[in-house]
């Protein structure tokens, strides 16, 4: 079947693709009671490894998990996987996006605030 001419939509010139993924978050992050100890399995988008498995009492797996969630998941997601307490610790170490981070730190400015590990714990 031959393309009819102007059928083939083009990208923009300058056109960025990172600049339109559509990061979403929770309502609030008092909604954030995920569990905090233990394994847990994780589903796509979050991991799509063939076995998505996470030790939330190894803190290179925690941050791993929080890092995709945050980034690949949607609001349910977040509610269900991630912990108000350990994403304030983790915040900062996350390995998110410039722009994924901009916008949860504009919804939620308590991410940006100076973290007193006292409190955190």
């Amino acid at each position: 079947m031959p393309a009819e001419p102007g059928a083939y939509r083009t990208v923009p010139r300058g056109y960025v693709y990172a600049d339109h993924i559509p990061y979403v978050t929770p309502e609030s992050l008092d909604d954030l009671r995920g569990p905090t100890r233990g394994v847990i399995r994780a589903w796509a988008p979050i991991s799509t490894a063939p076995d998505p498995v996470y030790d939330l009492d190894d803190p290179a797996q925690r941050w791993s998990l929080y890092s995709a969630t945050v980034r690949d998941g949607t609001a349910r997601d977040h509610v269900k996987l991630l912990d108000r307490r350990f994403l304030i610790e983790l915040w900062p170490e996350l390995n998110l996006p410039a722009r994924c981070r901009a916008i949860w730190e504009g919804t939620f400015p308590e991410l940006t605030d100076e973290i007193d590990p006292a409190v955190v714990r």
